[in-house]
């Protein structure tokens, strides 16, 4: 079992962005993960195997060893913390960007000039906590899980931090992004245990990840 690569992706965009790069591989994963119910997916590698797991979890499942390597998105990565995490490669994949909303009618310039203590509401509050720290904005940080747009509209919160990517989700319901944080993109990561027991076979994937990224700089 020593010899067998595990590689954690989480279903929807990361997973069908991951596909062609692990192709540059050679490596092909034998089901599709939204019709199979198996959380274990075999690739035309006896040796190779993808394992589903929640975004979130990513993470988590690479640095104790439940996973050699895997593919995160860079806010879960802060999120969680980067101990015994290797990070070889941003793949440039799952773009998007991690911003500040309100609601339209709410104006935030003139709040953070006051130096009002504004409600935030996230699923990263690192991130939250870090951006708002720098600029010498006093926030008070509500903790949710989903459906972000909703804290402005019921008033739990002023702004929100989240990620967007078309923007159309906050529009649909009258928020406007009011700064941009930074630039997402997901990363590979590998175990640093594995990295040296199973280093020729690690170092490969890296390698043809590598090769195929778009215009690799």
């Amino acid at each position: 079992m020593n010899n067998m690569l595990t590689l954690a992706l989480s279903k929807g965009r990361i997973f069908d962005e991951t596909m062609p790069l692990l192709k540059a591989a050679g490596i092909e994963v034998l089901e599709d993960p939204e019709k199979s119910r198996k959380l274990i997916l075999p690739t035309n590698h006896a040796n190779v195997r993808v394992v589903l797991v929640r975004a979130s979890d990513v993470p988590t499942y690479v640095q104790y060893g439940g996973a050699d390597l895997g593919v995160t998105g860079l806010d879960t990565l802060i999120e969680h913390g980067t101990d015994g995490l290797y990070q070889p490669l941003d793949l440039q994949i799952a773009k998007c960007r991690m911003s500040v909303a309100v609601r339209s009618d709410f104006d935030y310039a003139a709040m953070v000039k006051q130096g009002a203590r504004l409600k935030v509401a996230t699923k990263y509050t690192t991130i939250a906590r870090d951006f708002f720290a720098t600029k010498g904005v006093h926030v008070d940080l509500v903790k949710l899980y989903g459906s972000m747009e909703l804290a402005p509209l019921t008033g739990l919160a002023d702004a929100i931090v989240d990620l967007v990517s078309t923007g159309n989700t906050l529009k649909a319901n009258h928020l406007v992004e009011v700064e941009r944080i930074m630039d997402i993109s997901s990363r590979l990561v590998v175990n640093q245990a594995a990295l040296k027991m199973k280093q020729a076979d690690i170092r490969r994937i890296i390698d043809a990840f590598s090769a195929a990224l778009p215009a690799a700089k």
